[in-house]
């Protein structure tokens, strides 16, 4: 079972199914690692350290890296869920950190999740109530999340609302969203985004 790689990156091409896949050499042996979209880009050439998951399927053994340890236990808290497989695991990480992932379960933000292509309303529900048990642990090292039903939404989710009432759709949303921080105030973050959206059309 390999849990982890040290050694120089080859070469970095982006996956039709989502994340990425790496080449690393260590020790003259290439090892073929999927990781999530934009983790490494840009690295080739370079030393690089991954944590490695070990995925054994019946026709294939697949090596799925992370920059740190908190990734691949969530990503290992994710695949653990009913329905979930790699590539929706793989594909929750490349959008959201393990803490924002912990925050959008938390406080129940089904537009979060559906920022992840191929999760609609209906899957992202019944997410959001499958991961509850098992993203409270602290994956990340900040201790057990506390659930609180009902609770608000994160500002992140009042800015892809206002975004979707403007009309903007799914995909422009996770482009617009992606590179904001967690804290600030809506009206701050609309209009950075709303610039965002201009610039990309």
């Amino acid at each position: 079972m390999i849990g982890s790689l040290r050694g120089v990156l080859l070469d970095w091409q982006p996956r039709s199914t989502g994340g990425a896949e790496v080449l690393v050499e260590v020790g003259g042996v290439g090892y073929r690692v999927v990781v999530p979209a934009g983790a490494l880009a840009g690295s080739v050439g370079e030393a690089v350290f991954l944590h490695v998951h070990t995925h054994v399927r019946e026709d294939a053994i697949v090596l799925y890296g992370f920059a740190g340890r908190d990734e691949r236990a969530c990503f290992e808290a994710l695949i653990g869920a009913h329905g979930v497989g790699p590539a929706v695991a793989l594909g929750l990480l490349s959008v959201h950190s393990p803490a924002s992932l912990r925050r959008a379960v938390a406080t129940d933000d089904v537009d979060a999740l559906t920022l992840v292509p191929g999760i609609g309303r209906k899957t992202a529900t019944r997410l959001l109530v499958e991961l509850k048990s098992r993203l409270d642990a602290g994956v990340d090292g900040e201790g057990p999340q506390p659930f609180v039903p009902g609770g608000s939404p994160s500002l992140l989710a009042e800015v892809r609302s206002a975004l979707a009432a403007l009309g903007y759709g799914a995909d422009e949303i996770r482009q617009a969203v992606a590179g904001l921080p967690e804290e600030g105030t809506v009206e701050d973050h609309l209009r950075t985004a709303l610039r965002e959206l201009a610039a990309a059309r």
